[in-house]
């Protein structure tokens, strides 16, 4: 990988790491508690706990994602950065422009 290709790689990934620490910011928001002294009924609290447990399972993702991000940010300079952890084949650029955080090639990805 050359140096303007890493650069491409660089401002993508710190684009996606702005744009995930909002998402996870307003993620937090919406799976704060619901007090039991809100009044609503009973369907509408358990649609709010079953959207509570979808916003929560988001949020795990998006942090998970946040730092293989965050990883990938840290290593691009390494030289082993761009090459699949598994066969040490050169990872596609579009497939690093899609998923900034891949440590695989697409084969050894399944």
């Amino acid at each position: 990988m050359n140096e303007a290709e890493k650069n491409v790689l660089r401002e993508k990934i710190e684009s996606e790491i702005t744009k995930l620490s909002d998402d996870i910011n307003e993620l937090k928001e919406v799976v704060k508690p619901i007090p039991p002294e809100n009044a609503i009924g009973r369907i509408s609290r358990m649609d709010a706990i079953n959207n509570k447990s979808v916003n929560e399972a988001a949020l795990r993702k998006a942090i998970t994602r946040l730092e293989a991000l965050k990883y990938g940010l840290k290593n691009i300079n390494n030289e082993e950065f761009g090459y699949c952890v598994r066969c040490k084949s050169e990872i596609p650029m579009g497939r690093l422009l899609l998923q900034p955080q891949s440590r695989s090639c697409v084969n050894c990805a399944y």
